[in-house]
This record gives structure tokens, C-alpha cells and sequence, in this order.
């Protein structure tokens, strides 16, 4: 089965043996693009987040089949040549990062909540932290980084 799909912009054809592979095999194996982590396998971490069609989805739980036609945004795909993506400066600026498993995931959910609400409430926020499952952190700085990034992607729309 030949699956024709865009990632980061680009487009890509998979040809799949299997129906069943799930995204991110795809993407982690295929594709290369390892920024996009394995954690729990049944989409409770949300470490395997990333885009599909401007909506944040666990990878671990998507078919790549179901992928044909679609837009797949992976953390790889964010930042530009010279510059990080808004969100992920607001990650560093505020030292947000840990271990780097669930960061990706923490970062994929951020954009696609900023994406879609560019200026979330608290209780936006918090939903999308709650969204990934981090085990090194108390989430502080996580929130912290989410509030930069709105003043930063408010900023660059000034």
C-alpha cells in the first residue's frame, strides 16, 4: 500500500507492507525523524505527539495509512534555518528541558494549542501540559515556557 503524505512541507510516499504500522514507526524508522519519542504505546504519555491536519495526535496510536493526504508536522519541522520555532525558544529561555523524551511532545502540543488558540486561559494551558506526561520535572518551568511562548508569538505578530 502506497501512502502519499507531507511532512514538515514535504512530501513523502511510504510504501507500507503492513496496514497496521502506526506513525511513528513510520517516522522514527522510515523517515528518520526521531524527535518524535516512544513512550507508552497506548497514547496516555503523549510523548509521540505531533500534528496531523493543525490537531495535536499521539503517533502511537495513528495508523500511517490513515496518514494518505495528510499534513504530519513533526518537532523536526518547526524551527528555521537561523531561527527556533517561538515555542521552542520559550522552552529553552525558560529551561524546560529535561531528559528531551517527553520535550518533543510538550513542544508539538504547545504549537498546535498556539496554533488554534493564540491566546490560550490558564485552563487551556494546563490541558495541553496535562496533554504529556513528563517524569523528570514539576511542570513549572513547562508552564512557564507556554506563557513566553504566547508573548513571543504575540510579539513576532506585532
Amino acid at each position: 500500500m502506497l501512502v502519499k503524505f507531507r511532512v514538515n512541507g514535504d512530501p513523502v510516499e511510504v510504501n507500507l507492507k503492513a496496514g497496521d504500522r502506526l506513525l511513528v514507526d513510520v517516522l522514527r524508522e522510515d523517515l528518520r525523524l526521531t524527535g518524535t519519542k516512544h513512550g507508552c504505546g497506548i497514547g496516555a504519555c503523549g510523548t509521540c505527539t505531533v500534528i496531523v491536519d493543525g490537531y495535536p495526535v499521539a503517533s502511537c496510536l495513528q495508523l500511517a495509512a490513515m496518514c494518505d493526504g495528510a499534513e504530519v508536522r513533526t518537532v523536526e519541522g518547526l524551527a528555521g534555518t537561523s531561527t527556533l520555532h517561538p515555542v521552542q525558544q520559550a522552552f529553552v529561555n525558560r529551561s524546560a528541558l529535561q531528559c528531551g523524551i517527553c520535550i518533543p511532545g510538550h513542544v508539538m502540543a504547545a504549537c498546535a494549542l498556539l496554533e488554534r488558540t493564540p491566546d490560550p486561559t490558564e485552563e487551556e494551558i494546563r490541558a495541553s501540559v496535562d496533554s504529556v506526561y513528563c517524569r523528570c520535572t514539576g511542570y513549572i518551568r513547562i508552564f512557564e515556557a507556554y506563557r513566553e511562548a504566547v508573548a513571543l508569538a504575540k510579539a513576532k505578530r506585532s
